[in-house]
């Protein structure tokens, strides 16, 4: 997809009411320090659509990115963050979970783990969640470019045991500082979009 404008369109709190877009969406989750607003901006091209951050958990809210006026880049709060209180994290969690049931153009959530350590449990009750709301995640494993090459398949198959992934599961050793993965993220969101159209 060539990216001609991208604006952000929509921020839902805690208590907002979630969108009924006429726009497909896809979603991305991961834990707050994973790199995710860093992956936003290297699909977009932009240097700081999403911001990032020196102290994770800068997502408190559902944001969604339109692109082209053709989709919803859907960036959904962080989950995991220790300097939160445990009532801020349940409503996060209601909320993602509100967006996972209730959106009626969600067609792919994107799952980020940080590919250099195994899943925590907070990962793997994400995937697990995500599961249960019906949607089989992709998996994008971030910061590929701080392991050696030779390393990247023992991270990776540590990652699926972690996850206990499901048969056929995409995983996508992705780096925001050299782009690697970049491409094949946009070939699935675009197949996404275009069987659905």
């Amino acid at each position: 997809m060539i990216i001609k404008n991208v604006s952000l369109d929509i921020v839902c709190g805690i208590t907002s009411t979630l969108p009924d877009t006429e726009l497909p969406e896809v979603a991305f989750a991961g834990k707050s320090n994973v790199g995710k607003s860093s992956l936003i901006n290297a699909l977009m091209n932009r240097k700081a659509l999403a911001r990032t951050s020196a102290s994770p958990g800068k997502t408190q809210t559902i944001n969604f990115y339109n692109i082209n006026d053709a989709m919803y880049l859907v960036d959904l709060p962080g989950y995991g963050y220790a300097k939160v209180s445990q009532s801020v994290k349940e409503q996060w969690g209601k909320l993602i979970e509100r967006y996972l049931q209730k959106s009626k153009q969600l067609k792919a959530v994107f799952l980020l783990i940080d590919i250099r350590h195994d899943p925590s449990a907070n990962d793997k009750m994400m995937y697990d969640w995500i599961v249960h709301n019906g949607y089989q995640p992709i998996i994008i494993a971030t910061k590929v470019d701080k392991l050696k090459r030779s390393q990247v398949q023992k991270h990776v198959k540590a990652l699926k045991q972690g996850l206990e992934l499901l048969a056929g599961t995409q995983v996508i050793p992705f780096s925001a500082e050299t782009k690697q993965g970049r491409e094949e993220i946009w070939k699935i969101m675009d197949e996404l979009l275009f069987e659905h159209s």
